[in-house]
């Protein structure tokens, strides 16, 4: 059986018009499912979790965005045994993005109802002093994440949603956060060697190519290959990073001085300051010091 785990306020009351009509597909095809509404942040996780712990081997299909998808995955009992769909519904779809998966909804659900090829996908860790939390496309600390706290309660962000340009809105607070921006000091510790910068923006960990509603942030970034993608952005002037932005779109910024990737398996980091810190574009919390690594089990997606 299908267990269906919706966001109905998706993309501003996108997910019940979408999940209405798939409903409707579903029974008129007399599939055996179960929906389950959300009603609260952090409903999602405890439908995860309690559908997971009776059957370990559940079919999850998650309507909404990135961040429901996280909830999602930080539910899952053990990621070995079950299997997630995806129909995104999000302003962001990050995580669809770099999976190249469909937009139209209804041929998803025909594709998660007769799937052909399945991705067995890495799920990254962020580990606090008193916390751990799991993350599909990204966590990062700094800049990025104080940029998913603003556009979280974004009235502009809601505008953009009902003309379906949601994914812009990150854009528009970046470049308005930017300005008043003040780098710190931070230390990454990456597979074991150290290297300083003196004035970080920020520092994200990337599981998927694709960050903040399309940003290209690693290019080669693979879901599958048992490594971690980290972004750092350091030691440039602010106008520089303002013009680096919109280069990330395609990709093209990590030809420039001031960014920094690498390829591991587990990345500290310590800031002299206390920063925001984001899970999947979600603000979790505050945090000077952290860790990024990944699970040591994969996860079933369901690609086509």
């Amino acid at each position: 059986m299908y267990a269906f785990i919706v966001n109905p306020n998706a993309r501003t009351g996108l997910g019940l018009k979408t999940w209405n009509h798939l409903e409707s597909l579903l029974k008129a095809r007399k599939v055996e499912y179960q929906a389950c509404l959300t009603r609260y942040p952090g409903h999602a996780t405890e439908f995860a979790r309690d559908l997971t712990d009776k059957k370990p081997d559940s079919i999850l299909i998650v309507l909404g965005g990135d961040g429901t998808i996280n909830e999602v995955i930080n539910g899952i009992r053990d990621l070995s045994k079950a299997t997630l769909g995806y129909i995104p519904i999000g302003s962001s779809n990050d995580f669809a993005r770099s999976m190249k998966l469909c937009k139209d909804s209804e041929q998803m659900l025909k594709q998660i109802l007769s799937p052909s090829e399945y991705a067995y996908i890495n799920i990254g860790q962020l580990t606090l002093k008193n916390s751990v939390r799991r993350f599909a496309v990204s966590a990062g600390i700094g800049f990025d994440a104080d940029v998913c706290f603003h556009n979280a309660s974004s009235k502009f962000k809601r505008w953009l949603n009902r003309l379906h340009l949601g994914r812009f809105s990150y854009t528009g607070i970046a470049l308005f956060l930017l300005l008043a921006l003040d780098p710190r000091p931070m230390t990454l510790t990456i597979d074991g060697r150290k290297k300083h910068f003196e004035k970080v923006f920020f520092v994200t960990a990337m599981n998927q190519r694709y960050e903040g509603g399309g940003f290209k942030f690693c290019p080669e970034a693979d879901p599958s290959d048992d490594l971690l993608d980290i972004f750092v952005v350091a030691d440039i002037p602010k106008l520089k990073a303002l013009f680096l932005l919109p280069t990330a779109y395609k990709g093209w910024h990590t030809h420039f001085k001031g960014v920094h990737t690498y390829t591991c398996r587990k990345t500290g980091v310590m800031s002299r300051k206390v920063l925001p810190v984001h899970t999947d574009g979600e603000a979790s919390a505050t945090a000077s010091g952290l860790s990024f690594s990944l699970e040591t089990d994969k996860l079933r997606f369901i690609r086509a």
